[in-house]
This record gives C-alpha cells, sequence and structure tokens, in this order.
C-alpha cells in the first residue's frame, strides 16, 4: 500500500515537473496548482475506473503536451482491469477513437503521423499489454494455489479416510480375537469363584477374576476409542495410579516395594500416562522374567523431571528371542512426543529400566498433545515465490529499455 502511494506521489511530481519546466513561462500562477489538482484526481479515478481515467489521461496528453507520465498509469492501469473481452474492446475502442482524432488534427510536417504512433506505442500500448500481463499473471498464480490448497486438503481427507479405517480393523480384530479369550477366561474364573475350593485358592482366583474383568473393560475402551473418529479421548491411568498397579502386581504374587521421593510436581496427561506404562511395563517384564524376584520401584520427583527407575534381580535363563515383546519399542515411541527417554540394561547382578519425564513449566503445557495423523493442521501459508518478482522486475526493465532506449528520447516532451 505504501508503495503504491509513493509510486501515485511520483508521477504527480514528475506530470507536474514537466508542464511547469515547459511551459513555466506561459503558464499563469495558479494554473499549475490546477493542474496538479487534476492529476491527482485522474490518479485516484484509476482505481476505481479505469478506463475512465485512462480516456482522460489521452485527452490531457495532446493539450499539455506533457501528461506522459499520468498517461503511462492510467495505461497500465486500465491493462490490469480489462480482464473480460468486453473490457478489453472497449480500452481498444478508447484507444484508437482518441488516435483517430489526432490523426485528424495532426499538422502537416514530415514525420508528425510516425511521432504520434511512436508516442501510442510506447505509452499507451506498452503500458496496457504490462498491465494486461502482470494480472493474468497473477490470476493465473491465484488459481494454481487455490487448486494446490484444494488438492491438500483433498490428500489430507484420503488421509484420514485410510486412518480411520485402519483403526476400524484393529478394533474389529481386538474385539472378535482378543476380546473372545479375554471372555472365556472372565467366565472360567467366575466359575472357579463359586465353586468349592480352600480358601486360599479362592481368594487367588477372586483376584484373577477381578484383574480378567478389568482387563476387558480396559480392551473394550481402547476398542471404543479406536472407533471413535476423534480417536482415544477416554482417560487413561497416570502417574498418580502408579500405588495401584503396585498394589494389583503385589496382590498378584511379585513383591514389590514402591519409594516415593520429592514432592509431586504438575505433569502432562500425555507424560503422566506414559510414567503408568513404565511401571506396568517394568513389573510385567519382571513379573514374566524373573517370576518370585524382588523389584523395587522408585519414583523421584525433581525439580524439573520426573525419573523412574525399576530394578529387579536377572533371571536365571536369559529370555530368547522369541520372548521379546514390543512394550519396550513402545514406551520410546511414547517418549519422544512428550520430551523423556528411557534405558534399560543390565546393571551389576540385576536389571534396570529408568525413564525420565518433563515436568510442566506452566499450565498451557499440561495439554494432551494431539496424536499425529488423528488431526489435520493447516499447514503454512507459502511465501510468495521470488521468481515472480523477478520476473515482474525483468519485465519493468525491458519496458524502460524500449521507453528510453530504442525510442526518441524527445517523445517524453511530445515531439512536434
Amino acid at each position: 500500500m505504501m508503495r503504491r502511494h509513493l509510486l501515485a506521489a511520483a508521477v504527480l511530481t514528475a506530470d507536474t515537473a514537466l508542464l511547469a519546466a515547459r511551459h513555466g513561462a506561459d503558464l499563469p500562477l495558479a494554473a499549475v496548482p490546477a493542474y496538479a489538482l487534476v492529476v491527482a484526481l485522474v490518479i485516484a479515478l484509476s482505481r476505481r475506473v479505469p478506463l475512465a481515467a485512462f480516456a482522460v489521461a489521452l485527452v490531457l496528453t495532446p493539450l499539455t503536451g506533457t501528461a506522459y507520465v499520468l498517461l503511462l498509469w492510467a495505461a497500465y492501469h486500465a491493462g490490469r482491469a480489462a480482464v473480460s473481452r468486453s473490457g478489453t474492446a472497449m480500452l481498444v475502442g478508447t484507444a484508437l477513437g482518441a488516435l483517430a482524432v489526432q490523426l485528424v488534427g495532426l499538422p502537416a510536417w514530415p514525420g508528425a503521423v510516425s511521432s504520434l504512433l511512436g508516442t501510442y506505442l510506447v505509452f499507451v500500448a506498452l503500458p496496457v499489454l504490462v498491465g494486461r500481463y502482470l494480472a493474468q499473471q497473477e490470476r493465473l498464480v491465484s488459481t494454481l494455489d487455490r487448486h494446490n490448497r484444494q488438492l491438500r486438503r483433498e490428500r489430507e481427507l484420503v488421509a484420514e479416510q485410510e486412518q480411520l479405517r485402519e483403526r476400524l480393523r484393529i478394533a474389529r480384530d481386538m474385539h472378535d480375537s482378543l476380546g473372545h479369550r479375554l471372555s472365556l477366561v472372565s467366565v472360567q474364573a467366575a466359575a472357579l469363584e463359586v465353586s468349592a475350593l480352600p480358601a486360599p485358592q479362592r481368594e487367588a482366583v477372586g483376584h484373577l477374576a477381578r484383574a480378567t474383568r478389568d482387563a476387558m473393560d480396559e480392551l473394550y475402551g481402547l476398542v471404543g476409542a479406536l472407533r471413535s473418529e476423534r480417536g482415544a479421548d477416554r482417560r487413561s491411568p497416570g502417574v498418580e495410579s502408579v500405588g495401584t498397579l503396585v498394589t494389583q502386581f503385589r496382590t498378584a504374587g511379585v513383591p514389590v516395594t514402591l519409594r516415593r521421593s520429592g514432592p509431586a510436581r504438575p505433569l502432562g496427561s500425555a507424560a503422566s500416562q506414559a510414567a503408568y506404562r513404565v511401571v506396568q511395563e517394568g513389573l510385567t517384564n519382571a513379573a514374566k522374567h524373573a517370576p518370585g524376584r524382588p523389584v523395587s520401584v522408585r519414583v523421584t520427583w525433581e525439580p524439573d523431571a520426573l525419573l523412574i527407575t525399576l530394578v529387579n534381580p536377572l533371571p536365571d535363563v536369559a529370555p530368547g528371542a522369541d520372548d521379546a515383546g514390543h512394550g519396550l519399542a513402545g514406551l520410546r515411541e511414547r517418549m519422544v512426543p512428550v520430551g523423556g527417554f528411557v534405558e534399560h540394561g543390565p546393571t551389576g547382578d540385576g536389571w534396570r529400566l529408568v525413564a525420565m519425564l518433563p515436568v510442566a513449566a506452566d499450565p498451557g503445557d499440561l495439554a494432551e498433545p494431539e496424536p499425529a495423523g488423528l488431526t489435520t493442521r493447516p499447514e503454512p501459508e507459502p511465501e510468495p515465490v521470488p521468481a515472480g518478482r523477478i520476473r515482474t522486475l525483468g519485465l519493468g526493465l525491458a519496458t524502460a529499455v524500449v521507453m528510453f532506449l530504442l525510442l526518441p528520447g524527445s517523445m517524453l516532451l511530445g515531439a512536434r
């Protein structure tokens, strides 16, 4: 906007200076400001009614003999505005009509016709063509950008549909296979609960039945989340449930000791869930590979982080490759979005699993990060392509060469 005002001011100054330089001695005192006002009105009119401003400039040029800069401005804006066939026809008709009128009243001196035609070529035809070319270029770029945006939206929609279909497939498989097996285990555990068993076995069967029902509830919650278009919206257990988790494993026969240190600090929802899964995976692996061995769980709150450490003795027989699951790899995947890390490996005569999760710096950090692929974020607006500016600059330079080098400089003052 500022550049446009500067160009308009330059046109006004140049045309007024040309008038004063050529007719200064013969003009009355009020003629120059009056002419400057007319030029300003034509410049303002060229933005609202470009064809009318172009016609006024065509009339002013032969009357004053100096309004060539204004004619350049008006012709350029008229060319940019002539987007339809009717507009182009009116523009060409206006230019040819003014040319015909000037040819009729042209004085009979050698070179007058060629000088007039050259003037029209430089100050009318050339700016009109430049304005029309740049306007078409901008419309093409705008159309291409609009089509690209539409293609991106369609591609994102297809990706979301593919993700939804994949979630539905996983949900069906989990429900049809794992869900049915857990249902069978739950029925068998319920049957054992009402059977005549000694007290210790009845208590163990009760724990098994409750654990199976909890597993079924969690499974169906996950299936429902997978079938939802918004993904997993339900609240998963977090670090505040670590004590309950340890109690469950202790009830199941795993000798677990839990130690806490430091005051609890704000932790993001995803980070809190990741902390819970670290303890859950560590206890599950300890119960699987070192059954009956003591497990130590330590939850340490630092000023800027939560440290979780699980230590258990090494198993008598190292697990084979077929025994390795995907739990530890899943922990690493959970840690990346929340900025934490997890490490595991043998240490002395034991096995240690260590995880670090950053605490929330402010309340805004407590929001759970959106899962990748489940939401669509608007892509940043592409920056203007430098090639378009270079093309415009090159066109302007070429026009200047045609105007000021290939044609006689006398046309700037309307040579007769």
